[in-house]
């Protein structure tokens, strides 16, 4: 059973069946992870997605990897271009693949190769509402949340809108892994609140890992 994967220890808390957080798993690789978000950054800029009511999300984005996650008047979906370059997406750096492989395996998950890696920027009052991940075509695979900078809050939900959150404290090198029979469950973040810099950061860095199609 995947839960089964999953003991309770110091550094590992069980959320629901097939997902967990693996405390502190990327803190060793975050200074690498930290200048491939530059590297990043300099080829596909983050931005603030409109969504298809006309709102604006509160964190900013960009991606890497073969595909991207955008929104915009036309609703939310993968593109393999950047609609701000009409570029394709940077290359994936191989710190993220790594890592992102890594988590996967020591959450139970062998055969994951990410395709989109995702960069969410939180500043302090920015957060996300309760949502489900639903827009990849391979569902089979989990997905990789790394956590980087100020703490947050992470929701985590079940299978409708309606189910109680649990709130459980991100911080700076925590890894989420959620899949199988979790893999739709609901969760959001909770808005950032300011703090000292952590690891010279003064705002939250969210890095997601996909497998799309």
């Amino acid at each position: 059973m995947m839960d089964d994967l999953f003991p309770e220890t110091r550094t590992r808390q069980v959320l629901a069946p097939g997902a967990a957080v693996l405390g502190g798993f990327a803190k060793a690789d975050a200074p690498a992870l930290l200048q491939a978000i530059e590297d990043v950054l300099k080829q596909a800029p983050l931005r603030r997605y409109k969504t298809a009511r006309g709102g604006q999300l509160a964190a900013a984005m960009t991606a890497c990897g073969r595909y991207g996650w955008v929104s915009d008047g036309r609703g939310y979906r993968y593109d393999e271009l950047d609609p701000l370059t009409g570029r394709a997406w940077p290359t994936m750096p191989l710190i993220f693949q790594s890592l992102a492989v890594r988590a996967a395996q020591e959450a139970g998950y062998e055969q994951f190769m990410p395709q989109s890696g995702l960069i969410n920027r939180y500043a302090p009052g920015a957060g996300m509402g309760l949502h489900q991940d639903c827009d990849e075509q391979v569902v089979e695979a989990p997905i990789i949340s790394v956590s980087l900078g100020l703490s947050a809050i992470f929701q985590w939900g079940g299978a409708t809108r309606n189910t109680p959150c649990r709130k459980v404290p991100l911080h700076h090198g925590d890894v989420v892994v959620w899949g199988g029979p979790s893999r739709h469950n609901f969760h959001g973040i909770m808005p950032i609140k300011p703090g000292p810099a952590v690891a010279g950061l003064g705002w939250r860095y969210n890095l997601t890992f996909r497998t799309v199609r």
